[in-house]
């Protein structure tokens, strides 16, 4: 009877002992799938407290950083000798007067240019200095190389009075085209036109301090963004909080001047002060420096992108191109600019004044223009006159 408690007692223990084991190989089984297998990760106490969903949401938390590339160039300034070198068989066609320029401008998310004078259809003749009315073939030719922002308000948007305007607002608004500086009514004015792309929302405020003289028809302020510093306090108001990034298209300026005056580094500061991130500055038909105040990036002036203004020293005929990456951190949305570069373009066309051509120093050789590195040190010095850190593109053939 005694060896039957004893084995019995003998088979509890052993049934307790295969429990145990059973427990702890499950255990041990477990920690050990998730150890290779990541479904749990153990702290330094031992303790399985986050599973493999979990690092995934942390990983979806990750910060990353959006990047916008933008390019910016100068006047558009379309004398008649140009328009009329490109009119064949009844067409306007300026695809030839770009060419040069499409391989670099379709890199680009925003491909910015200033739109010098009114355009659209033929119900307004065509011409030149000093009353500029301009084909929209132009505009097309510029469109289908990648340009998609342009600025509208300068010193020639009156040239044909209300009806240029009107016509001028009429042709940008059947195209996708982000547009200022001039509307059709006020509540187009105050329609500001904001994009967005790779998460990043953004536009452009475009005002002009010139207008040759020439006044906006009496209650309708509308037509062209005169620059005020009242309007323009509430329009970046308007628009600040909807936006990540801000740009601003300055016509302003004095002409042929390489340096900017007072009036633009006031204007640039105010700008600055209220929040817009860059600043695009025109008009003077020559390069001017680059620079920043604070935060804002400011291009006091590009030059002209293609013109036929005749001068000695090529000075108008050299313009400038502007590219840099805007980045916005997804954490924190903080935006900030880099890789900041300019190029140097130079607009070529014939003694007899044909076959005008954008042609990027990087391209250029001495069949376009003969003292061409001559040209490409004294405008490079002129764009880092301010700041020397600002980097212009060398020539492929600078040696």
């Amino acid at each position: 009877m005694a060896r039957r408690k004893r084995k019995f007692k003998k088979n509890i223990v052993k049934f307790f002992l295969s429990i145990i084991l059973v427990a702890l190989v499950s255990y041990l089984s477990y920690q050990g799938y998730n150890h290779f297998f990541g479904n749990g990760i153990s702290d330094v106490n031992g303790n399985t407290n986050v599973n493999n969903n979990h690092g995934n949401k942390h990983n979806e938390n990750k910060e990353q950083i959006y990047k916008l590339k933008l390019l910016a160039t100068g006047d558009g300034l379309i004398h008649s000798v140009i328009y009329r070198s490109y009119y064949k068989n009844g067409v306007y066609d300026f695809s030839d007067a770009v060419k040069y320029v499409k391989d670099i401008v379709k890199e680009y998310d925003i491909a910015y240019y200033n739109q010098e004078t009114p355009t659209g259809d033929d119900s307004i003749a065509y011409s030149g200095y000093p009353m500029f009315y301009t084909p929209s073939a132009y505009v097309d030719a510029m469109r289908a190389v990648g340009f998609n922002t342009v600025s509208l308000a300068s010193n020639h948007s009156l040239d044909k009075g209300e009806k240029g305007i009107l016509n001028t607002v009429k042709y940008f608004k059947t195209t996708d085209i982000l547009y200022s500086g001039m509307s059709d009514s006020e509540t187009d004015r105050n329609n500001f036109i904001i994009k967005e792309k790779n998460n990043i929302t953004y536009t452009m405020l475009s005002y002009t301090t010139i207008t040759n003289g020439l006044n906006v028809p009496a209650g309708k302020s509308y037509l062209l963004n005169k620059y005020d510093k009242e309007q323009v306090k509430k329009d970046i108001e308007a628009v600040r909080d909807k936006v990540d990034v801000l740009i601003a298209a300055m016509h302003w300026g004095t002409e042929y001047e390489f340096t900017p005056n007072k009036y633009q580094e006031d204007m640039a500061k105010f700008l600055s002060d209220n929040g817009v991130d860059i600043i695009i500055g025109t008009h003077p038909h020559v390069i001017q420096p680059i620079t920043y105040i604070n935060n804002t990036l400011v291009i006091y002036s590009l030059g002209n992108f293609i013109s036929a203004h005749e001068v000695v020293n090529t000075a108008n005929r050299v313009g400038l191109m502007v590219s840099l990456d805007i980045e916005k951190d997804s954490t924190t949305s903080k935006i900030s600019i880099n890789n900041l570069e300019s190029e140097l373009l130079y607009t070529y066309y014939t003694s007899n004044y044909t076959d005008f051509k954008v042609i990027p120093f990087s391209m250029i050789d001495s069949n376009y223009l003969s003292n061409y590195k001559e040209v490409y040190t004294k405008y490079s010095d002129i764009v880092k006159s301010i700041d020397n850190n600002i980097k212009v593109k060398e020539l492929n053939n600078a040696s």
